[in-house]
């Protein structure tokens, strides 16, 4: 279902952008009635077969374009020759758009890396993903899971990995995020997180400090292969760093997503996070108890607090409501679903 409505939103996307794109040709066609109109109004008044006003005569000029005139045919050569110019160029424009237009809408493959970045243009409160490897992809997943419009951007992308996420609705830049202008494409300034999932720990650093200073709000989740070091870069930065030992797809989107999450620890053989979220207005949260999202989601629920109070270890029985901000530890998989239906 949910990717059923990633299609349907990812089409409206390209529809209003094939009607933004050929507002041109729709300009000159209403620009040429309109001064078709008046220019026959005006030589009917002079050589005396005047029409009754101006909207009458761009009522004739729009038949005319269609071969269906709807006055009777004149006398004078000057206003005879618009029933055989006006069919030329109105349908001529008309003809020449809507073929552009069909051949755009129907065929998206034949579409350049402009179309992608017009796509990209339209988002707002997005998250840029950079790197579209098998991590990368695991994340755009997750985020278009929950809902979350992502702007890929990826210098050398695999065709099936692009296929895929295109299927969901996700625009891929091919460019070379290091390079302010590619992270301009993909709407760094609108931008509400950007996750960092290439193999170079330098890159991805260049880049997230490069992002941070274009934009100072932005949220960055980054990956850093050595674990201490990706500490190193938390404390100091700010960013979100996950460490190769520690990395999960899951942890990377709900931390792309605006949820305060911890980097895994292993007991017993099981990764465990702890996550911190809001019950939003419309989560499948609201109204269920702890026992039940325990016993739903398989995580603990360590912490529930409503205003001033914060109630550790909170009884089963509790029920939540909207603006409860809810601590749950857990496997990050198990996490990504409870971050998911909260959405």
């Amino acid at each position: 279902m949910q990717r059923r409505r990633d299609r349907w939103q990812a089409s409206w996307r390209d529809t209003k952008l094939l009607l933004k794109e050929f507002r041109v040709p729709l300009f000159v066609f209403i620009a040429t009635m309109l001064g078709g109109g008046a220019l026959y109004q005006r030589i009917g008044s002079l050589v005396g077969e005047p029409l009754h006003d101006y909207s009458e005569a761009v009522y004739l000029i729009l038949t005319l374009s269609f071969l269906q005139p709807s006055g009777e045919f004149p006398t004078n050569p000057f206003l005879e020759a618009f029933y055989f110019i006006m069919p030329i160029f109105g349908l001529g424009i008309l003809a020449q758009g809507l073929s552009d237009f069909g051949i755009m809408l129907f065929n998206r493959n034949a579409r350049n890396k402009e179309w992608e970045m017009a796509i990209a243009s339209t988002f707002n409160n997005h998250t840029i993903l950079v790197g579209l490897g098998h991590l990368g992809f695991r994340v755009s997943e997750h985020l278009s899971s929950l809902g979350i419009d992502i702007a890929c951007i990826e210098l050398d992308p695999k065709d099936d990995l692009v296929d895929a996420v295109r299927e969901m609705g996700i625009p891929v830049i091919h460019d070379d995020a290091s390079r302010q202008s590619a992270l301009e494409k993909a709407g760094i300034y609108k931008a509400r997180t950007i996750t960092l999932c290439m193999q170079s720990d330098a890159l991805n650093l260049q880049i997230a400090v490069k992002a941070r200073k274009l934009n100072p709000e932005i949220n960055v989740v980054v990956r850093i292969f050595d674990d201490e070091f990706a500490k190193s870069i938390q404390k100091q930065f700010g960013f979100n760093a996950f460490s190769a030992t520690s990395i999960s797809a899951p942890a990377f989107a709900a931390a792309s997503a605006g949820i305060e999450i911890t980097r895994p620890i292993t007991v017993e053989g099981e990764a465990l996070s702890l996550a911190k979220l809001e019950v939003h207005r419309n989560s499948e949260l609201k109204q269920m108890s702890v026992a039940r999202i325990e016993g739903d989601y398989d995580v603990s629920v360590v912490l529930l607090r409503r205003g001033e109070e914060a109630d550790m270890h909170p009884a089963g029985i509790r029920i939540l409501r909207k603006n409860d901000i809810i601590a749950i530890l857990g496997n990050p998989d198990k996490i990504s679903s409870v971050v998911h239906d909260n959405h």
